[in-house]
């Protein structure tokens, strides 16, 4: 893929989706004392209580953040797969603390950082910081292999085929 915002769109998805797998499964307490899967608590973010609006704004998020990747490092990343896995992890601890330390507590009600603050949380908050790093990660492989796949050149029966 030639275009830089292309590819980490369509790395943000492929990272978003075993992302979004872990927080379906991970659960977060509420204030009444259950738990409710962390999926629910991102479609409460756009106040829902549905879970495919929950993975609906998880995949925008994925891809709207896979793209600013691309904006931002992609001359750095390129296709050099190990500076892209640092500068992915990297990118995941940065969209950790922006947007589940800071924005989604601010978007549920709750102060920036609440989820350090609040002792029943913090296992929660330490999963997200897991989760981002693995979709850090993998968004950094796939938008190496993605870039890589954009520069190869045609083969010869493509090149033949053109100059037809």
């Amino acid at each position: 893929m030639r275009s830089k915002v292309i590819a980490g769109i369509v790395a943000g998805l492929i990272a978003g989706l075993p992302f979004g797998i872990m927080m379906q499964w991970m659960q977060a307490p509420t204030p009444d004392g259950s738990q409710v899967p962390m999926m629910m608590m991102v479609a409460m973010v756009v106040r829902s209580e549905s879970l495919l609006a929950g993975w609906l704004y998880h995949l925008f998020n994925s891809a709207v953040i896979g793209a600013l990747f691309g904006v931002f490092l992609g001359t750095t990343a390129g296709a050099n797969t190990s500076r892209n896995v640092a500068l992915g992890a990297t990118w995941g601890v940065v969209w950790w603390v922006v947007g589940a330390l800071i924005l989604m507590p601010l978007f549920l009600g709750m102060p920036a950082f609440a989820a350090l603050r609040m002792p029943p949380m913090r296992p929660v908050a330490m999963g997200s910081l897991v989760g981002h790093l693995i979709y850090g990660v993998i968004l950094g492989l796939a938008y190496a292999r993605l870039r890589r796949a954009g520069r190869m050149e045609p083969s010869a029966e493509v090149r033949a085929t053109r100059g037809r």
